[in-house]
């Protein structure tokens, strides 16, 4: 299964790193960026978050919430997010369902592991619909975060 840009987000709930749970329903009337990663603590996704952390701005100023999600445990994701000090909520979809609702699950990835994140990228529109998605095989390529911004500004100009 894979989401298309025009088709209503999939709704789940996933544990944050802090335990509470966090439900995109909760995100409604808001744009959300999904931001799907492989693994916490590798050189790739901890440049990718660090950079999200740093243009957090951009993202309020244009009334998204970022939401970065793996199948990393959420004891992982806690440690994760202390030691780079990230300022969003990392999601732990440990039991791999919503990457693969989403399309963004390697069911074989490097080194014998199943079921690991893809990076991805979603915007969804505050009416729930998806409005960009990029799914990368290559897990050391990064998302098009430009792009990403240049969504979410033409949502505010629609708005």
């Amino acid at each position: 299964m894979e989401v298309n840009v025009g088709e209503k987000a999939p709704l789940f709930t996933l544990r944050a790193h802090d335990k509470s749970a966090v439900s995109l329903e909760s995100f409604a009337g808001r744009k959300v960026v999904l931001v799907f990663f492989p693994l916490a603590f590798s050189s790739v996704c901890t440049t990718e978050l660090c950079s999200i952390r740093d243009e957090l701005k951009q993202y309020n100023d244009l009334n998204a919430v970022v939401l970065a999600i793996s199948t990393d445990s959420l004891y992982a994701l806690r440690k994760f997010r202390e030691i780079h000090d990230y300022n969003f909520l990392l999601l732990s979809d440990y039991n791999k369902e919503v990457s693969r609702c989403y399309g963004a699950l390697h069911e074989d990835y490097s080194l014998d592991m199943k079921g690991v994140t893809k990076r991805a990228v979603f915007v969804i529109d505050a009416k729930g619909v998806v409005k960009h998605k990029e799914i990368l095989e290559d897990p050391s390529k990064l998302p098009n975060f430009d792009r990403v911004k240049d969504t979410l500004t033409s949502l505010a100009i629609k708005s």
